[in-house]
């Protein structure tokens, strides 16, 4: 009798060959990319689809009355491939699964005999979903479930693995689709462990290395809702417990020694935080670097609803024919985890998580204006039971980096009152595109916020997401 995989969920593989089909009643592709432990193919021969059937350890071999299924020899994959990620593209990339029947993955042996499945429920605007992957763990292999869309369409989701498509058959390019109105998006969670994103464009992918989306054209997004709770946040979806998806069980994601399986680098150990300071309804904090504060006013009530406000200037420069500004486009995310598992990302290709507590109120492509450039709304009461952290992110879209950014800010806002609470402002001069501002944490029955200032390297979330895990040790 096979397991059924819920999101995340993952489990042991005792055979060394397996099949994995689809289950689906739109016509639709079904390819693998076999990737190392940093996410990408070593050569064009590690993308298995239809123009390549084969590849080591992996064929695509044809079904009878729908999509081919990939055999996998776990034995025959070459050591340095860490995962083997299976994923579905719709024939019709101006089609979506929003408008079919949930898929189903399913994982069998040689023999027919289904050893797992898993219905890939939660799909929207996506037509390409890296459905589960096969991965090594001490030395085993395992399987799965990712569910992540991407909406980047298929040419850039193998390219961002490192499939050369100019000089490779690849399969024709799909444009993603139209956002829907809201409360969409994702891709995503995206992330989630798994990769990506959404309701409005996809689940974003993500920790393992999955592939950003593409930068939507400005101006794309949907008006916010106008009913619903605070801050004109959707009703929560129905479902199981409050509506949320189930919180992954022990060992749903593996928690290598050395090497991110996962996605993820080893946590850093924790180091002795700054003392925490108290919120004040007089004035805003000023924090530094490392500085938490625990998110009750004065009166010891909680905040439920926060606001995030980032905000930025580009740098004016003089030159010949007088002084010029270079139109800098940073942008920023939130990264959703549930302990070092990607859950969800809210985005400018997905401007609401999934469960509606998150959302990203528009995105700003110069930097030029007063006060806050980027706003994202917080409902800590719809954050999801197994959600525990919270990360605040800002990338450099162009790769301009922050040497190149004066007067960057974050701050912490009360939504019912839109009062200042927090503030957190960078020095320029930081040779980096990406920023981790700050993070919010469940400390108990407790919210926490930090100010991170932490730069490193990444253009978009895609890039930034794999690099996470050092900040997600809370304490």
């Amino acid at each position: 009798m096979s397991a059924s995989l819920a999101k995340g969920q993952n489990g042991p593989l005792a055979v060394n060959d397996v099949v994995v089909s689809i289950q689906l009643t739109a016509p639709a592709d079904l390819s693998a990319l076999l990737v190392t432990e940093q996410g990408k193919v070593r050569t064009d021969a590690d993308f298995v689809f239809f123009n390549q059937p084969s590849g080591p350890g992996v064929n695509l071999v044809p079904a009878a009355g729908g999509p081919a299924a990939l055999a996998v020899s776990l034995g025959q994959v070459p050591p340095d491939i860490a995962q083997i990620r299976a994923v579905i593209t719709l024939e019709d990339s101006n089609s979506n699964f929003g408008q079919f029947p949930a898929p189903t993955a399913i994982v069998s042996d040689t023999s027919g005999n289904q050893l797992f499945e898993y219905r890939i429920d939660g799909l929207a605007s996506e037509s390409i979903v890296i459905a589960l992957e096969l991965y090594r763990r001490q030395g085993a292999w395992k399987v799965r479930a990712v569910g992540q869309g991407y909406a980047g369409g298929f040419a850039a989701l193998v390219t961002d693995h490192g499939v050369s498509v100019d000089d490779s058959p690849a399969p024709q390019t799909q444009s993603a689709p139209p956002p829907p109105p809201p409360p969409a998006p994702t891709q995503v969670a995206q992330p989630t462990q798994g990769g990506y994103p959404p309701p409005q464009q996809q689940q974003f992918a993500p920790t393992q290395g999955y592939p950003p989306p593409q930068q939507p054209a400005p101006g794309g997004y949907p008006p916010p809702p106008q009913q619903g709770g605070p801050g004109g946040y959707p009703p929560p979806p129905q479902g199981g417990p409050q509506g949320y998806p189930p919180p992954p069980q022990q060992g749903g994601y593996p928690q290598q020694q050395g090497h991110p399986q996962g996605g993820y680098p080893p946590a850093a150990p924790p180091q002795q935080p700054p003392a925490e300071v108290s919120l004040s309804k007089d004035r805003p904090v000023s924090l530094e670097k490392g500085q938490r504060v625990t998110l009750r006013k004065e009166g010891g009530v909680q905040l439920t609803f926060v606001k995030m406000g980032l905000g930025w200037d580009p740098v004016r420069t003089r030159g010949m024919f007088g002084s010029r500004t270079v139109d800098i486009d940073l942008d920023a995310s939130v990264t959703m985890f549930a302990d070092t598992n990607l859950v969800d990302v809210a985005y400018y290709g997905q401007l609401s998580s999934k469960d509606g507590s998150v959302r990203h109120q528009g995105d700003n492509l110069t930097g030029e204006g007063e006060g806050d450039d980027e706003v994202i709304l917080v409902d800590l009461t719809r954050v999801p039971a197994h959600v525990n952290t919270l990360l605040f992110i800002v990338t450099s879209y162009k790769g301009h980096s922050f040497e190149q950014v004066q007067n960057a800010f974050c701050r912490l806002v009360d939504g019912s009152n839109n009062a200042e609470l927090a503030r957190f402002t960078l020095a320029g001069g930081m040779p980096f595109t990406a920023m981790a501002m700050a993070k919010i944490y469940r400390a108990g029955s407790d919210w926490k916020f930090v100010a991170l200032g932490e730069g490193f390297q990444a253009k978009h979330p895609g890039e930034a997401v794999p690099q996470l895990g050092r900040f997600l040790v809370n304490s």
